[in-house]
């Protein structure tokens, strides 16, 4: 799609999955065939929160979330340090030139021969804007094949401006629409709990607003609370809000 036209779809597409597929398509028609997409609410100075609680979306294969995911190698990658302290977009020639200037740490190494064999060599990482100090969110596009990293840096410098502009488009759009990993999403009973709760009523008013006793209402809140992993109802209404599983319009 070309840029005005895919920014229409991205502005009315209602489904996560649906505006994933098309933007790792859309990706790909600039040769980018890989993208990690990263975001969290949960941020503090020595943690970007649970782990459980990002917002992941790739299409990278199995053996490549494994290790850079599953076993932590994200926490040290070149690129997600520039991706803290940064805004907007960086070639990954980023990393090779701490390789050269010799400030590369021994774990950013291992995440670069790690990256190495699979493939990940040459892309680019482009940094969102963040309104609050607790979030942070960035896609790392790699380039498919034998692409050398001058061979993007030359594709960027033509069509760098508008792979940005969707890329940020993209992102605004997925902080609209419901994440939530599957063992934490809650059932259309406890959403409308907590959606009653967030509206002020007491477990007396939900009860007679759900036609349930107060009983099955203090249960399907407490069944909220374990699939948020929080403690208090409370906490579960602001979880649940900011995973977008509140007050939801079904697509």
């Amino acid at each position: 799609m070309k840029l005005a036209e895919y920014l229409h779809f991205l502005s009315y597409t209602k489904t996560l999955e649906e505006l994933w597929d098309a933007h790792c398509r859309q990706m790909a028609e600039y040769g980018f065939d890989r993208l990690l997409y990263g975001h969290t609410k949960y941020r503090t100075e020595t943690s970007l929160g649970d782990p459980e609680d990002f917002v992941i979306l790739t299409n990278h294969e199995k053996p490549y979330l494994d290790g850079f995911l599953r076993d932590g190698l994200y926490f040290h990658a070149p690129m997600l340090k520039w991706a803290l302290h940064n805004e907007g977009a960086a070639s990954w020639n980023i990393a090779q030139e701490t390789v050269t200037d010799g400030t590369m740490t021994a774990q950013e190494r291992a995440v670069l021969e790690f990256n190495k064999s699979q493939g990940v060599v040459a892309g680019y990482t482009v940094s969102f804007t963040s309104v609050s100090m607790r979030s942070k969110g960035a896609i790392s596009l790699s380039a498919g094949g034998a692409t050398s990293q001058d061979e993007v840096d030359s594709l960027w410098e033509e069509h760098g401006d508008d792979i940005l502009l969707m890329n940020n488009v993209a992102h605004l759009k997925i902080l609209t629409l419901p994440y939530h990993a599957p063992n934490r999403a809650l059932t259309k009973r406890q959403r409308e709990a907590l959606q009653w709760v967030g509206d002020g009523k007491t477990t007396q008013d939900i009860a007679l607003l759900m036609g349930l006793t107060a009983a099955t209402v203090e249960k399907h809140l407490r069944l909220a609370r374990e699939a948020l992993s929080v403690e208090t109802t409370a906490q579960a209404v602001l979880k649940a809000a900011l995973q977008n599983q509140m007050f939801i319009m079904e697509a």
